[in-house]
């Protein structure tokens, strides 16, 4: 007659078979959206670097909406109105007004894309407003990185994204665009 076994214990050997094929599902998902080229910036058309920007492009003073005004100095001074905050912080509400620093750098890492970028840095805001329907404090200082890019003329754009503040999905940009 056979001896009796001792019962064995279930839970890890079940959870083993489910993290092995929770692995598994994942390997194929991933192979399929790369077979199918799935690409998360779908949608996005990509933007030619600007290597070209000169200073005497950047000097004078820049418009977008709502009131927004940026005026470069050549002396690398600027003067800030109602500016939006860019990616997620758009999404906050808050705009910034008053003086600040401002450099056309090459720095590789500096933006989301390739070439030129301008840096602009508020040290301390002298005002502040918010978007209607927003209610958040703004900071006291804070710095923007413009990406560049040429228009269907041929003339210079500076312009951020924007981030809809609930992580991935659409984007836009906020572009300004330089007085006449």
């Amino acid at each position: 007659m056979p001896l009796p076994r001792a019962p064995r214990e279930r839970g890890p050997r079940i959870l083993d078979t489910i993290l092995r094929n929770l692995l598994a599902y994942g390997v194929l998902v991933a192979v399929l959206l790369t077979l199918t080229g799935w690409n998360p910036q779908h949608g996005t058309r990509p933007v030619p670097a600007v290597y070209d920007a000169d200073l005497s492009e950047i000097v004078g003073t820049w418009r977008c909406v709502d009131g927004t005004e940026v005026v470069f100095r050549t002396d690398g001074s600027a003067s800030v109105t109602l500016l939006d905050g860019q990616e997620r912080d758009y999404a906050a509400g808050w705009r910034l007004s008053g003086p600040g620093r401002w450099r056309l750098t090459e720095d590789r890492d500096a933006g989301r894309n390739l070439g030129q970028h301008l840096r602009l840095v508020l040290p301390a805001a002298t005002a502040t407003a918010t978007r209607a329907g927003t209610v958040t404090g703004a900071p006291g200082r804070y710095s923007w990185t413009f990406e560049l890019r040429r228009d269907a003329h041929h003339s210079l754009e500076l312009y951020f994204f924007l981030g809809n503040g609930t992580g991935p999905g659409p984007r836009g940009a906020y572009v300004l665009e330089k007085d006449a």
